[in-house]
């Protein structure tokens, strides 16, 4: 019960108190315990609004950031969804909470394979996972999917990768986090029938995005 509390309180005072008001976000954020997501030694931590480390130099983003990315990217129930940087996979299972079908990459395979683990025992069915570089989308992952809905990046990249962007359906959006490795601005991408269109969202501080279009180790 006291969780159950600390969550509820989470979702009033870090997200609505901030302008969240998406109905399908707020659910999913109900229904999916964040303490099972971090290590088992800061799960008293929870529910705090803060960041919090899952190991491998890794965290687990604030709630309100998580949030607010799903908020704009206007999630729908028929959604195919690329998530890059799957981490503990909380975000993970938020998204699979709204959307038809989540594919997510995650490069530290000690991460995904915990997180597959964790998803799998909690009864997510609308989850394919990758262990790679999630700067090149879903190239070479099972199954084959090409196009996605929505693309939501959870690590900061000097620059918009063109693999994402070419893994874009039309009138889909992309969000990620782009700057240098101390200070982003949270980047959104639409994709039309005369080009992308690029909003900015404001700041934002995320862990960086490696691999080939990405950062370097």
């Amino acid at each position: 019960m006291r969780l159950r509390a600390s969550r509820e309180n989470m979702i009033k005072y870090q997200l609505i108190a901030r302008g969240i008001t998406d109905e399908n976000v707020l659910k999913a954020f109900l229904k999916v315990p964040r303490h099972k997501f971090v290590p088992e030694e800061i799960g008293h931590l929870a529910y705090n609004d803060s960041p919090l480390s899952i190991g491998e130099g890794q965290t687990i983003s604030q709630p309100y950031i998580v949030a607010l990315m799903m908020q704009i990217l206007e999630l729908k129930n028929s959604d195919k969804v690329l998530e890059i940087g799957t981490g503990s996979g909380y975000q993970t299972a938020l998204l699979a909470e709204i959307v038809e079908i989540v594919y997510t990459v995650e490069r530290i395979n000690s991460l995904i394979r915990d997180a597959e683990d964790l998803l799998n025992g909690m009864g997510y069915k609308n989850i394919h996972y990758k262990y790679g570089d999630g700067t090149l989308g879903w190239k070479d992952g099972i199954p084959t999917q090409n196009e996605f809905d929505k693309i939501i990046v959870a690590a900061a990249a000097p620059d918009i990768p063109e693999s994402l962007t070419g893994q874009l359906a039309m009138n889909g959006k992309l969000i990620i986090p782009t700057g240098n490795r101390t200070f982003q601005q949270l980047v959104v991408i639409t994709r039309t029938e005369e080009g992308y269109i690029h909003t900015n969202e404001g700041g934002c501080t995320f862990v960086p995005l490696i691999g080939d279009e990405g950062w370097q180790e």
